[in-house]
């Protein structure tokens, strides 16, 4: 009689089938649609840090000047666009690493996935990156034209904008103009955003929280998520910005019509490496934190247990 067939699906205590992985797409929603939406000023001061730094020179600066231009609304302008498309791109992002990290542990079987399960967190999370890109792509290039665009030159309401997107297409590249800054931006990003979390929580299990993972409780096991996703989110931060800032200058009116390359030389490695990298910081670090966070908080509460382990 032979022996069963390794199965990732089914190694770990919870079976990864088809009610884990609609529950992951639906966690990884709710995690980065929420986070995304809910640091809108920060995304809108840092947008403008990056494509004026003459005029928006600093977070609380920057704020002040758009709250004294535009009122309280000035600095809520994407929030729609940001909800909508950051809930489409973490449904993605999340739920296709679960997918496509059993895939790619099945592919290599037991033995070698244990020995390169970096190798897989990387591969499976720019795997999922690249889908969730596509679903994001039109949403964040709707968002940035409104966050940059000078007060009365482009609709600020969800819908109207939508449409003005539409209408000039030509002139904007929508839907997918932005698709490969995108990519450069998002997939580093997340590789780095998946990998160092699932190192970072391995080694919190390994060397600071030496028992068996399950006999540490929720709370504990939470605060370790958030702790890990904060610290991943620092390094995806500094690896993703000139990515970031790149995108962030394609909504420059400008730059219309400038290809990539051309915007690069422009603006220099520098520049683009480092204009609006603080705030950035701050705000990757807590929002890859909260991600994380409600994520787990989700697969907690859905009997799927918390994400990583020795």
């Amino acid at each position: 009689m032979s022996a069963t067939k390794w199965d990732a699906r089914f190694a770990g205590p919870v079976p990864h089938d088809s009610s884990y992985y609609a529950k992951a797409l639906l966690g990884g929603a709710l995690a980065c649609g929420i986070t995304h939406a809910a640091i809108t000023p920060l995304d809108v001061a840092k947008c403008n840090m990056q494509v004026d730094p003459k005029k928006y020179n600093g977070l609380v600066p920057s704020l002040r000047t758009l709250v004294a231009e535009e009122g309280s609304k000035g600095v809520l302008k994407g929030f729609g666009p940001t909800l909508v498309g950051y809930s489409l791109q973490g449904m993605f992002k999340y739920g296709l690493y679960e997918i496509f990290k059993d895939f790619y542990m099945n592919l290599a079987g037991e033995e070698l996935s244990e020995k390169y399960k970096p190798a897989i967190w990387l591969v499976g999370s720019a795997s999922a990156e690249v889908f969730a890109d596509i679903a994001l792509c039109p949403l964040e290039m709707t968002k940035v034209k409104i966050q940059t665009s000078p007060t009365g030159t482009f609709p600020i309401p969800f819908v109207a904008a939508l449409r003005e997107m539409q209408r000039t297409k030509l002139e904007t590249r929508y839907p997918f103009g932005s698709l490969v800054p995108l990519w450069s931006r998002q997939i580093p990003y997340t590789m780095a955003k998946f990998f160092c979390f699932e190192k970072i929580v391995q080694l919190f299990y390994t060397h600071v929280f030496t028992e068996p993972k399950e006999t540490y409780n929720k709370g504990t096991q939470l605060g370790i998520t958030f702790a890990s996703g904060y610290l991943a989110g620092v390094v995806c931060a500094v690896v993703s910005h000139p990515a970031d800032s790149l995108v962030s200058q394609l909504g420059k009116a400008a730059n219309k019509g400038k290809s990539l390359g051309q915007i690069a030389n422009e603006v220099g490695f520098v520049k683009l490496a480092t204009q609006g990298l603080g705030t950035r910081v701050i705000m990757i670090g807590t929002l890859t934190g909260f991600q994380w966070w409600i994520y787990d908080s989700f697969k907690a509460s859905m009997g799927m247990g918390t994400t990583g382990g020795k």
